[in-house]
Parts: structure tokens; sequence; C-alpha cells
């Protein structure tokens, strides 16, 4: 049932920045899914490019560079958003490379907002609760790149590849940089064991910045004794962090361990884990524990949020 307008508080948004085929959509389903469906709305920022698919090609320009998007637009709805009004957004459609009818969105309790430009203004930034930054390594995400484009959006592979080729330059230039802006940065990367085979299994690393204050998970890292899971200190850019490691190994005792020290910090929130939870897709549906714990901490952190907006009011 929809939610009516004004009745509900300004939204928490979340802001999941990363290249193309980063991984953002399927770390964002979980999060919704733990969050509910229908207290969660999600924007995609391609839908304020500025030319479509032919367009592009004829100009000679790509979707990652700044002067494609209309950014001073998904600033401002950005920023309507964050103040609980409802907005009328451009759509665009990947599988057809073209525009369709513009969409209308409702301020909902949560806000997802997944794309390749949305820390790129300041403006845009702090319309945010949460930043996160999706930073696999380059030969991992090509061949992500190489199956979405192919299975969805009607590219081959040799012309993935090209395009991929063609957009380099703009993603050092303009996507990359986008990491400093980050709470969190995600990084999802293969055991060596399993390298190329497929996506089961892969390890995360989450680098946690002290823009946010993290869950305090250091007894139950202390009680594990698989190994699977580690917390380290370090400093970039100047800043400390703690970098937070999952194998994809991880058994499930050892996994739920650390969901539950999770949920547990969410104190009244009830937040339970579905069945949804760190499923992703290659050849066939899959579960990655990883990826369940990683949906799950952002969902803490929305929740935190949440939380804190209502202290305040």
């Amino acid at each position: 049932m929809a939610i009516p307008y004004g009745a509900i508080p300004r939204p928490i948004i979340l802001g999941i920045v990363g290249d193309s085929a980063a991984g953002k959509t399927t770390l964002s389903h979980g999060i919704a899914q733990i969050l509910g469906a229908d207290r969660v709305a999600v924007l995609c920022t391609d839908d304020y490019h500025r030319y479509n698919r032919r367009q592009r090609k004829e100009l000679g320009i790509t979707a990652l560079c700044p002067e494609c998007n209309y950014l001073d637009i998904m600033a401002q709805h950005l920023q309507l958003l964050r103040a609980g009004e409802p907005i009328l957004k451009p759509h665009y459609d990947h599988t057809l490379g073209d525009f369709g009818p513009p969409q209308y969105v409702v301020p909902h309790p949560f806000l997802i907002v997944e794309g390749l430009l949305g820390f790129y203004w300041q403006e845009m930034r702090s319309a945010y609760s949460v930043r996160v930054y999706l930073d696999p390594p380059e030969d991992l995400r090509r061949r992500w790149k190489v199956r979405r484009d192919t299975a969805q959006r009607g590219y081959t592979e040799e012309g993935v590849l090209r395009d991929l080729d063609i957009r380099e330059a703009d993603s050092a230039a303009y996507i990359r940089p986008q990491r400093e802006h980050a709470d969190v940065v995600v990084s999802f990367y293969p055991n060596e064991a399993a390298r190329y085979k497929n996506d089961a299994h892969l390890n995360v690393r989450l680098t946690l910045r002290g823009t946010l204050p993290h869950p305090d998970l250091s007894q139950i890292i202390e009680d594990d004794r698989s190994g699977c899971v580690r917390s380290t200190l370090g400093r970039e850019n100047g800043r400390a962090v703690e970098y937070l490691e999952i194998d994809g190994s991880i058994s499930d005792k050892p996994a739920r361990a650390l969901e539950r020290g999770i949920i547990d910090h969410l104190d009244a929130c009830g937040v339970s884990s579905p069945a949804a939870l760190g499923k992703y897709s290659d050849t066939r549906a899959r579960h990655s524990h990883p990826l369940a714990l990683t949906q799950l901490l952002l969902a803490y952190h929305l929740l935190r949020a949440r939380q804190r907006d209502e202290i305040e009011v």
C-alpha cells in the first residue's frame, strides 16, 4: 500500500556510487529487503543522462562525463527529497538506450540513490545520511559488465570491451575520485584459488571511515576461531580507517554470529534477516555471506540515522 504524502518524516538517504557494473543494484536490493520494500524508494542517477545512447555515440561522449548528465537537476531533486518533497524525475531505459515517460517519486522513510556521479558535487553529498563507494578490482568489474550488458542490454562482448576502453579516461577522471567522499568503501574480490572461475565465495573488504559511528564487533571477531573475519586499523590520506575483511569461505556458524552481532546493535529497530539477504546471480542464483553482512551493516547505519533524526525532532 502506498504511503500517504506527508505521513512520514524526511527520508534517510543512502548514496551508492561506483563505476558501471560495480554491483550497485545487487547491494541495494538486499538493503531494501531488510528495511522493507514498502518503506524504500530506489532512484538511479542514470535517469539524469542528458543524451540517449545514439546521441552519445554521435557526440563522442560517455555517460560517465559530468557534461553528459543534468547534475544540477539531480542535485535539486536530492535536496527536495531530503526535505520530504515529491519530485517528477526523468527516466532512462537501459534496454532501449533511450528515455521513457517521467516518473513521480514520493518520499519514503528510506531512499537509496545509486549511480555513477552521485557524490560529484557537494550539494549532492550533503543530501545523504550514508555514503558508500563500490570498488571491486577492475578485472572483476569488467567481467561483470560484459556478462550484464550482453545478457540484459543487447550488446556484444566485443562492443562492451571496446566501450570499457573508451570509458577508461572518464572513469579515472570522474568516477574513482568520488571514493574519497564515502563513509564506507566496499571492495568484493576473488579468492586467488577460485580466481576467474565464477563469483562464488568472493571476499569483501570494508573500509570504515570515522565519518560514521560503526558498531563495535570486536568481541565477535575475537571469539571467531575460523580466521575468516579480521579487523585492522590503517590510515588513508591522513585519516584513520578500520578495515573489516570477511572471507567468502566463511561457514554458516561464524557468519550467523557476526550477523546476529550487527542486529543486536539495532536495539528496538526490530530488524530480521529476510531470505533475500545476500542473494546475487552470476550464471545462476547464489548466496554470499560477505554480501549479506555488508547489506546488513549498511542497513544498520540507515536505521541508526533514522533513530538520530527522530531524537533530534
